[in-house]
């Protein structure tokens, strides 16, 4: 984490850095060229004032925005930091995930799911990480929260392989229509990845975005 942060502060203070160079450069070269114009000017028709007033305000303004990105770049900076923190303390707690793809561990997944009204049939797909599907059955049809636990074996019997697996909830009501269906997933965080543009937490080989959260709790709470 904190290599990550500092790669990202040197490259701010590098593009702050060039950008004040530049100004100063710029602003030296023009001060250069208004004094030779100063002392070259026709006595008897003098420069207007009034361009070098204006471009000395360019600078000025240019100067201010210089600066404003640099608080700008120190806020996203220290923002990072927190982010960054704050995804760690996530580590080794239980989060509930609003998607639909957990791992199976020793033989063992669960998901959890609910019917927004009753419905008369709900058929249950579980697919591996490639999209094949392994497992098909038939599903809890009420209303309120349900559970589905998996014992990892297909249809044939045949247990599979520890990893990520997918379950989709099809259900209908007794005119034929969709019933809607939220699926959740519980599991103890493991790590984060900082790889991608935010931080996402790791629940094994699962990749979480922090806006899949919908709880976070102690293990050992009661």
């Amino acid at each position: 984490m904190s290599a990550i942060t500092s790669i990202g502060q040197s490259v701010a203070q590098a593009n702050q850095a060039d950008a004040a160079n530049g100004l100063a450069e710029n602003f030296d070269t023009f001060l250069t060229l208004l004094t030779a114009q100063l002392q070259n000017q026709d006595p008897l028709s003098p420069l207007d004032s009034t361009e070098f007033v204006g471009q000395l305000v360019q600078f000025s303004g240019v100067e201010q925005q210089i600066a404003q990105n640099k608080s700008l770049e120190t806020l996203v900076s220290q923002s990072a930091v927190t982010s960054s923190t704050a995804a760690v303390s996530f580590i080794g707690k239980e989060a509930t995930l609003s998607i639909n793809t957990a791992p199976l561990q020793n033989g063992q997944a669960s998901w959890s799911y609910a019917l927004d009204r009753p419905a008369l049939t709900s058929n249950v797909v579980i697919s591996d990480s490639n999209g094949k599907v392994v497992f098909e059955t038939t599903g809890e049809t009420g209303t309120g929260l349900q559970q589905f636990n998996w014992d990892g074996k297909d249809n044939a019997g045949v247990q599979l392989d520890d990893g990520a697996y997918t379950i989709q909830i099809t259900s209908t009501d007794d005119t034929g229509q969709a019933v809607p269906v939220s699926t959740s997933v519980k599991g103890i965080v493991t790590g984060v990845d900082f790889a991608g543009d935010e931080p996402a937490l790791l629940m094994g080989t699962i990749r979480v975005s922090f806006t899949d959260i919908l709880s976070v709790r102690q293990v050992n709470a009661v």
